[in-house]
């Protein structure tokens, strides 16, 4: 038999780096901090990155003959309910994610047809109610019905657009690196946005997060966000070669590559970005923020080298259309993939029973149909009412951003928070273990819970201070109903079950 070939420590740091970052981050960060994004990144890395990869990592070794992922590791750590309702929870922010995706994913169409973002002027047949967000919201809603219509069809391989565009995204990584430091070279080291070391680091350029603590400490969500995926770390531990070694060491050296990454990169956005020039405009959103910074990426390098004002916008539309192309492929390849994906993984790693009527079966081919097409009008309904609610094109992305990054990270909270009745259990093959003590299993799983609640918490409550009552109620409606709908679905399964057990005494005690 042929012996699984392990990953080195080079391979290991590549893929969580792969799992982890995310390009977007970068700019959305900067357009909402600039500088003073950096501190918080580093923050995030060691109160949350660090030990939360290390606690996947850790039940990911004990529980690796487990099929059911993240579910298996809560429901033996602290019981099947509790397990219920944090995997559903989970899976909530992909359905968060799918509603951000089909309304934004107009915006790179928009880049690619047009060279820029002109979104917020679409009307249908030149209606003042069908247009901007509203329009989104209805194109977003067709276009989620299709490609649920082909993903019920087994129709998956379409997902192999996302290798196209990851490997395209990381050449815009590096393109932006080399660019950018030839870019400050050829201007004999000057900045667009001058950076004046600490003062720059502390001080958001960002208007809105000035003077107001609360505002910038809710950013660190986002920073959280950044580091999201990192529950896939948890089956590469039985793949690594010499694990006890190579594992943290890999974790740790990835985690530094990943938050000098983001460093860098948001200090050399601000090399070619000088802020209020390029961003102090209201048509900037978070959903076009990345494309406006690229496209003015591609019109700084013309114009270090002397290019002319018209081959300056030439360029910036150019490289417009190209990365908007670049980021339609990767969508596109996630959208195929997780529109089934995160479903099956829930409704496979969870008792049949629990799922009422059909929502629980799979089908011949893999897929599961019924809890598809539920989701899919999920998915639309929260895309109306989002689109529909008088919001600006400004306000309707940051709702949706705001939605799916606490979305994403509130379900972390459940996995920390088991973590140290999981280090307790006895009768484990721990193989792998970074925290030796129960009390520092303790200490770091409710560091990190507390981390993530907190950060949670002032991004939820910092838009009702300022009066936007809409983005709170987003943020807090979606795990909330989910979390709620949990509850309610494994109670009537508890009851069920032991109304099956009544039943089954009493036919024996008449037999």
């Amino acid at each position: 038999m042929k012996e699984e070939k392990k990953l080195g420590l080079m391979s290991l740091i590549l893929m969580i780096f792969t799992s982890v970052y995310g390009f977007n981050n970068i700019p959305r960060s900067y357009y909402l901090m600039g500088y003073a994004a950096i501190p918080w990144f580093v923050i995030a890395g060691i109160l949350f990155f660090i030990p939360f990869a290390f606690m996947i990592a850790e039940f990911g070794s004990a529980f690796r003959n487990e099929t059911g992922g993240m579910y298996s590791w809560m429901c033996k750590s602290v019981g099947p309910k509790y397990a219920f309702i944090g995997t559903l929870m989970w899976y909530t922010s992909y359905v968060l994610w799918m509603v951000n995706v089909s309304s934004g994913i107009w915006v790179p169409v928009s880049n690619i047809l047009f060279g820029e973002d002109n979104t917020a002027s679409w009307s249908l047949f030149g209606s003042q109610f069908l247009s901007g967000s509203r329009l989104l919201g209805l194109m977003a809603v067709i276009f989620f019905i299709i490609i649920t219509y082909f993903d019920s069809k087994g129709l998956d391989k379409i997902s192999t657009v996302t290798s196209i565009g990851g490997t395209a995204v990381l050449t815009i990584n590096i393109l932006v690196v080399v660019g950018s430091i030839v870019m400050i070279i050829a201007r004999h080291g000057q900045f667009e946005q001058p950076f004046a070391g600490l003062e720059s680091l502390k001080t958001p350029l960002n208007v809105s997060y000035q003077g107001s603590p609360i505002m910038i400490l809710s950013f660190i969500v986002y920073a959280l966000f950044a580091y999201g995926g990192i529950e896939a770390v948890g089956g590469f531990v039985d793949k690594t070669e010499n694990p006890k070694k190579n594992f943290p060491l890999g974790i740790v050296s990835a985690a530094l590559v990943i938050v000098v990454g983001y460093a860098l990169l948001i200090m050399l956005v601000g090399s070619f970005t000088n802020y209020s020039d390029i961003l102090g405009s209201e048509d900037i959103t978070l959903g076009n923020v990345s494309y406006v910074i690229m496209s003015n990426f591609a019109a700084s390098f013309g114009k270090a080298f002397g290019a002319s004002q018209a081959a300056q916008v030439a360029l910036a539309h150019g490289f417009a259309r190209v990365y908007a192309l670049i980021m339609l492929l990767a969508l596109m390849g996630a959208m195929f993939t997780l529109v089934y994906s995160p479903l099956k993984q829930l409704i496979e790693g969870t008792p049949k029973e629990l799922w009422p009527g059909k929502i629980g079966e799979i089908s011949e081919d893999g897929m599961p149909k019924n809890a598809m097409w539920l989701q899919c009008t999920i998915v639309c309904i929260m895309v109306l009412l989002v689109s529909f609610g008088g919001n600006t094109m400004q306000q309707f992305f940051v709702i949706l951003t705001a939605m799916v990054n606490v979305g994403m990270t509130v379900p972390y909270m459940f996995i920390s928070f088991a973590f140290p009745k999981f280090k307790k259990m006895k009768g484990l093959d721990r193989s792998f273990v970074i925290f030796k003590s129960q009390a520092s299993a303790n200490i770091w799983g409710y560091v990190v819970t507390l981390t993530l609640f907190l950060a949670n918490a002032f991004a939820i409550i910092q838009p009702a201070l300022d009066g936007d009552f809409k983005t709170t109620f987003w943020s807090l409606g979606g795990p909330v109903v989910f979390g709620l709908a949990a509850w309610i679905i494994y109670t009537n399964y508890e009851k069920r079950l032991a109304a099956d057990t009544k039943n089954d005494l009493e036919n024996k005690r008449a037999s």
